[in-house]
């Protein structure tokens, strides 16, 4: 299954969690971007779920297009956000939604990441 999701992606990551503490225990919480970052890609992602989610080994291509500005069209993005922390955010709300039984599924990896003229995210999952 392949798709393209006409969005601009999330710069926010799972990585930004906030800690606080609570009577000496550290509890740890989403802030309210990373909320929404996480609500927008799963509504997104919910168009494109499968019938029935991936059993096996997996592999997932994602190319992270993100508006261009000044850049030229089809560069490499080689500032932050970090390839790692977008594909945990991506894997977390695909899991959650159904595209897999767990992520630890997701067996092989290609992420890029871009300037583009139209921004969004591509995905590819292969079952291997």
């Amino acid at each position: 299954m392949e798709f393209f999701i006409p969005m601009v992606p999330p710069t926010i990551t799972h990585q930004e969690k906030k800690v606080r503490v609570v009577n000496g225990k550290p509890i740890f919480y989403e802030p309210e971007k990373l909320k929404t970052a996480r609500q927008k890609l799963m509504a997104y992602l919910g168009y494109h779920v499968p019938e029935e989610p991936f059993h096996t080994g997996v592999q997932l291509v994602t190319k992270w297009c993100f508006p261009r500005g000044r850049h030229k069209d089809g560069d490499y993005r080689l500032t932050k956000p970090d390839t790692d922390n977008l594909q945990k955010l991506l894997k977390d709300c695909m899991t959650v939604i159904g595209f897999w039984d767990d992520d630890a599924l997701v067996a092989s990896e290609v992420v890029e990441k871009f300037w583009a003229e139209i921004p969004g995210i591509y995905i590819k999952v292969t079952e291997l």
